[in-house]
């Protein structure tokens, strides 16, 4: 009876089992084995070349402007959003008349499709004379700029975008961590005399520190492989000034054919995003433990 139960539970298993390993298993292995390969499109044969690719990414201008870019947008994202989240957080943890509505507010944005807000925001930033942004800097008199064309600031314009859709989701999560911390806590705090940041930086923030690594981590990851919001607002432009690290695989892999070439650039983006995460949760374990 056993047995039969456990076989049971196995064919309950294989069809994730399947699943996992055509869609996730497979590709990962073929992706791998192919980057050391020429494989293109536009030869029907494909060759061994061992570690040609991989030499080949670390001379390519491109490639490595993408690399740079991710790593700015990446950080600069998880900074300012979390900088800005958890004061945002905070506030609105109090007992405000319009904390629902305001709550709301800014979540909103981060219901939005990322390609929703890049076509927005395109049309926002417009260098254009219907550009709504230029146009309320025209009555101010203080000139029309252009956002998305100036090669120094079209990256940082897309950050903004970003920051302004995805720091409201930061919020929510530091408010759910919040409203688990003991009250008992803070009215203690209130009794010994600790004024307003002390209680902040002594109490408050250690015990955010979870919900600090989960939203770290995940902004770090998310903008190490951002695509769609540079796709729509840029297409990673001007001059490549805004290609990241997947705009540029994707145009290796289908624009110029070079398959191998683009699994090789996969395979070496998989692997460094995965050691900045293990060195990001090791780094906030530490401060956890202290």
């Amino acid at each position: 009876m056993t047995r039969k139960r456990e076989f049971a539970f196995l064919l309950l298993i294989v069809p994730a089992l399947l699943f996992y390993f055509i869609f996730y298993l497979y590709p990962v292995i073929s992706t791998f084995a192919h980057s050391f390969t020429d494989w293109s499109l536009l030869q029907r044969s494909i060759h061994f070349i061992g570690l040609d690719n991989y030499r080949q990414l670390f001379n390519d201008d491109v490639v490595l402007t993408g690399i740079k870019n991710s790593i700015v947008y990446a950080v600069i994202m998880t900074i300012v959003q979390n900088a800005l989240a958890v004061p945002l957080a905070v506030a609105l943890d109090k007992n405000l008349r319009s904390k629902n509505v305001l709550r709301m507010v800014f979540f909103a944005p981060a219901v939005l499709s990322p390609l929703v807000v890049g076509f927005l925001w395109s049309y926002i930033m417009s260098s254009l004379d219907y550009g709504p942004l230029n146009q309320m800097l025209s009555h101010l008199g203080l000139g029309s700029v252009n956002w998305l064309g100036e090669p120094k600031l079209a990256l940082y314009s897309v950050i903004l975008t970003q920051v302004w859709q995805w720091t409201g989701w930061a919020m929510v999560i530091y408010l759910a961590n919040l409203q688990g911390i003991s009250k008992e806590l803070f009215e203690a705090a209130h009794i010994d005399g600790a004024n307003g940041w002390k209680t902040f930086w002594n109490i408050t923030l250690p015990l955010l520190v979870p919900s600090i690594t989960i939203n770290t981590v995940l902004s770090m990851i998310g903008g190490l492989k951002v695509f769609d919001i540079i796709f729509s607002m840029t297409s990673g432009g001007p001059g490549h000034a805004t290609e990241s690290i997947v705009t540029v695989l994707l145009q290796r892999a289908f624009t110029d054919s070079q398959l191998g070439y683009a699994s090789a650039l996969g395979v070496l983006f998989s692997l460094f995003v995965m050691v900045v995460t293990l060195l990001q949760l090791r780094l906030m374990k530490r401060w956890e433990v202290s």
